[in-house]
C-alpha cells in the first residue's frame, strides 16, 4: 500500500465511524495549533491546549528535548461556540505535559524532564504569561517521558493529584503548599473524578487500561480478579489497518492490520456533562491511539465492587480508518459535550519502543514523514446542542458562584468550587451550610459540603448531620469530608466512624473501613477483620481483606 498521507480536517472527519446520532466537528485544527495531547479550561472557559511540537519528528525521537513547544490559549469572545482570540499563553517549552488553571490568568506547569512544577502567571491580562515562579519542587521525574506525571486534578477533596506520584498537594489558606502521601496510582495520562470525587487512572504501559479502580486513591490501590468484564481489554479498530504495533505481531489482529489487546490506553475522562444524553453520564472514556479508538465504559456496580464493561461489545465509541488519528486524551467541557485531542501524527510511540519491527513499519508507511499536526474535535449528539454560555467565573460573586453548584454539569460545579476555596470568601458559608442540608439537589449538597471543607468551615455538628442522612451518598461523603476535623484533632468522631461500619447500606459500611484504616483509628484492624469475616456482601469481605494485607 502506498504511503500514509495527512488528510485535511474535512476528509478526516468524513472517516469517523461512530454510534448512530454522534458526531464529531472540529474545534481547533492545524497550522492553528500543533501535536496537541491535551487542553484544560479556566474559570472563563478559556481552552489551554498542550502542544508537543517536538514529539517524534523521527523514529529516533531526534531533538525531542529541544524548546519548540507550547501552551497555547484560545478564547470564544462572543459566545457562538467558535474560538476566535488565539494566544500563546507559554512558548519555548520543553513537552509540556501539564497545563492546570488556578486563579485568573495562573496555571501550574509542568515541563517533561524537569524535577518542578511552576507556576506561571499573566499579569497584565494580554493572553500570555509574563511571570513564572516555583510552586512545588522535585514534582517531576526525569525518565522516559511516558513515565512521568502527565495531567492534574482537583477533585471534590481540595487536593491536587497527578499521574505516577504517590502523593497529593494542597493550597492552603496562606498560600503554602502542604503534601500527604497516598499509595502509587498507577497512572500514565491524565486522571479524571466521577461526581462523587473517586479519580480514574490508566495505564497503557501495564496494556491493562484502568487501574486501581476500586477506590479512592487515598484510601489504597485497590483491584479485583473481575475488575474487568472478559475481553475487556480486547479493543475493537476499524478494518484495514497498518499493523503499526510496538509488539510486532503479537498485537496484530489477523487479517484486520489493527491491534488486538491494549497497548497505550491514555486519557481518561467521566462524563459529567449536560449537551449529550444522559445514559452517558458516569461512563467511563478513555483512548487507545495506537487501535485509533476512544472506548466507552459502563461502570458496573455490584455488592459494594466495580466492574468495567464495554459499552459496545465488539466495537467501541470512535472508530477512524485514517491511520494517523491518534486520539489521546478527552474531556468534559464547559458547553456539556466531550472534546477529543488527536495528536494526528505518524509515530505514537516514544523512541525507545520504536524497535526493528515498528522500525520496518515506520519506513514502510513513510509515518515518520507525518507529523506536526493536530485537531481537537468537539463529540455532539443530534438531540441536543452544545451550550454557548460563556462562563465567566473569575468575574462572578461569590455568591455567584455557590449557584454554579447546583449545575447540571459537572466541568461547572468542579470550576466554581475550587473559584471558591482559592478566594477564600467565607461570608457564603451560610448559603453554602443551607445548600448542603435542604438543596433537593444531591450533587449541589456534596458540593456544598466539600466547598465549606475548602474554606476551613465544615464544623462538627454539620458533618455529624449529614453523616446520618437518608441518602447513603451524602453519608458517605460526610464521612470522607469529616476525616479533616479527626485529623485536626477531633478523636470524638471515632464514635460515629464505629457507627456507620454498622451502617445498614454496605457502601457506607466499605467508606467506614477504609476512613478508620486510613487514620489508624483505634482498633480499626480488629473492626475491619471482624466485618470482612462477618459480611455477607462481596465488597466488604474484598475491600476489608485488602485494606489488611500488607
Amino acid at each position: 500500500r502506498p504511503p500514509v498521507t495527512r488528510l485535511d480536517p474535512a476528509t478526516q472527519q468524513r472517516l469517523f465511524l461512530l454510534p448512530d446520532g454522534f458526531t464529531a466537528e472540529p474545534v481547533l485544527t492545524d497550522p492553528l495549533i500543533t501535536d496537541p495531547v491535551g487542553v484544560s479550561f479556566d474559570g472563563n472557559g478559556r481552552m489551554y491546549v498542550l502542544e508537543m511540537r517536538s514529539y517524534m519528528l523521527d523514529a529516533d525521537g531526534t531533538g525531542m528535548r529541544n524548546p519548540v513547544s507550547r501552551i497555547s490559549r484560545h478564547e470564544d469572545t462572543n459566545g457562538d461556540g467558535t474560538y476566535d482570540r488565539h494566544t500563546v499563553f507559554a512558548d519555548n517549552l520543553v513537552l509540556p505535559r501539564i497545563a492546570f488553571p488556578l486563579e485568573d490568568g495562573v496555571l501550574l506547569v509542568l515541563e517533561t524532564d524537569n524535577r518542578d512544577l511552576y507556576k506561571y502567571s499573566d499579569t497584565n491580562g494580554d493572553g500570555v504569561s509574563d511571570r513564572k515562579e516555583l510552586f512545588y519542587a522535585g514534582y517531576g521525574r526525569v525518565t522516559n517521558m511516558e513515565w512521568q506525571p502527565g495531567g492534574m486534578a482537583w477533585p471534590l477533596d481540595n487536593w491536587i493529584y497527578s499521574t505516577y506520584n504517590p502523593y497529593r498537594l494542597r493550597i492552603q489558606a496562606n498560600g503554602s503548599v502542604t503534601r500527604e502521601e497516598t499509595d502509587p496510582n498507577g497512572g500514565q495520562w491524565w486522571l479524571a473524578q466521577d461526581n462523587y470525587g473517586k479519580l480514574w487512572f490508566v495505564d497503557g504501559g501495564g496494556e491493562t487500561g484502568p487501574v486501581n479502580i476500586q477506590a479512592p486513591i487515598i484510601y489504597g490501590a485497590m483491584n479485583v480478579d473481575d475488575n474487568f468484564e472478559p475481553d475487556f481489554q480486547v479493543p475493537w479498530p476499524a478494518p484495514g489497518g497498518i499493523a503499526d504495533m510496538q509488539g510486532g505481531m503479537n498485537r496484530v489482529r489477523v487479517p484486520e492490520g489493527t491491534l488486538n489487546h491494549f497497548t497505550a490506553a491514555s486519557g481518561v475522562e467521566v462524563y459529567r456533562g449536560h449537551r449529550l444524553p444522559a445514559d452517558m453520564i458516569g461512563d467511563l472514556f478513555f483512548n487507545e491511539p495506537v487501535g485509533r479508538i476512544v472506548r466507552r465504559a459502563k461502570i458496573v456496580e455490584r455488592e459494594g465492587l466495580v466492574q468495567l464493561q464495554n459499552a459496545y461489545p465488539r466495537s467501541e465509541f470512535i472508530r477512524s480508518t485514517d491511520p494517523l488519528f491518534r486520539p489521546v486524551s478527552i474531556h468534559n467541557a464547559p458547553d456539556g459535550t466531550l472534546y477529543l485531542v488527536d495528536l494526528y501524527t505518524g509515530i505514537i510511540q516514544d523512541a525507545q519502543f520504536v524497535g526493528p519491527y515498528l522500525r520496518r513499519k515506520v519506513e514502510q508507511y513513510g509515518l515518520d514523514r507525518q507529523h506536526n499536526s493536530g485537531r481537537v474535535w468537539r463529540i455532539k449528539h443530534e438531540s441536543m446542542t452544545p451550550d454557548t454560555t460563556r462562563p465567566q467565573m473569575y468575574q462572578d460573586s461569590a455568591a455567584t458562584l455557590v449557584t454554579h453548584l447546583t449545575h447540571a454539569s459537572g466541568w461547572w460545579r468542579d470550576t466554581a468550587q475550587k473559584q471558591l476555596v482559592l478566594t477564600r470568601d467565607v461570608t457564603v458559608a451560610p448559603a453554602l451550610q443551607t445548600m448542603a442540608r435542604t438543596s433537593t439537589n444531591q450533587l449541589a449538597r456534596i458540593h456544598a459540603l466539600w466547598t465549606l471543607e475548602g474554606l476551613g468551615r465544615l464544623d462538627a455538628t454539620l458533618a455529624r448531620e449529614l453523616m446520618k442522612d437518608a441518602d447513603p451518598k451524602i453519608r458517605i461523603q460526610a464521612i470522607r469530608a469529616s476525616e479533616t476535623l479527626y485529623k485536626a484533632g477531633d478523636r470524638s468522631f471515632v464514635a460515629d466512624y464505629r457507627a456507620a461500619a454498622r451502617d445498614s447500606d454496605h457502601s457506607v459500611v466499605i467508606q467506614a473501613m477504609m476512613t478508620m484504616n486510613l487514620h489508624s483509628v483505634p482498633q480499626a484492624a480488629e473492626t475491619i477483620k471482624a466485618l470482612a469475616a462477618a459480611s455477607p456482601v462481596r465488597g466488604v469481605r474484598e475491600i476489608g481483606c485488602l485494606l489488611l494485607s500488607p
